[in-house]
């Protein structure tokens, strides 16, 4: 389950505040987008699975420790370990790195919904099968 996915962006303009450094807030996209390539590298479609069962993955909780600044064409890669696999939930361990340097670590917890209730619901069998490999 420890397996690590990495996926490389680069930093924009617009990804900076006025300080020419990379907004602190703007570290949960990166989080964010990470995840989404992940998902996709699994095999796993959201709009699928929302459509075929239902079911939805949310943001339910983050706590984002900051070590080092990123700046303006900066090439980051970003790192995604799922630390623990629930019935109805996913805990990421996520790191933001510029070369050698750690800038951010992550912890995110994400939750499973029905997509019509927004209520808690099991991970489909199939998608629970594609993160467990």
């Amino acid at each position: 389950m420890l397996k690590q996915f990495e996926w490389n962006i680069r930093v924009y303009y617009e990804d900076t505040d006025a300080g020419g450094i990379v907004f602190y807030a703007n570290y949960l996209k990166f989080f964010e987008r990470a995840r989404t390539e992940w998902l996709r590298a699994s095999g796993i479609n959201q709009q699928q699975m929302s459509a075929d069962h239902q079911r939805m993955f949310v943001v339910k909780a983050t706590a984002v420790e900051y070590h080092a600044p990123a700046r303006l064409d900066d090439e980051l890669k970003l790192t995604v370990v799922v630390e623990k696999l629930g019935r109805a939930s996913v805990h990421f361990i996520q790191e933001a790195w510029c070369g050698e340097r750690l800038l951010a670590t992550g912890k995110i917890k994400v939750g499973c919904v029905d997509a019509h209730s927004v209520r808690p619901a099991a991970i489909p069998a199939e998608v629970m099968a594609k993160i467990s490999s």
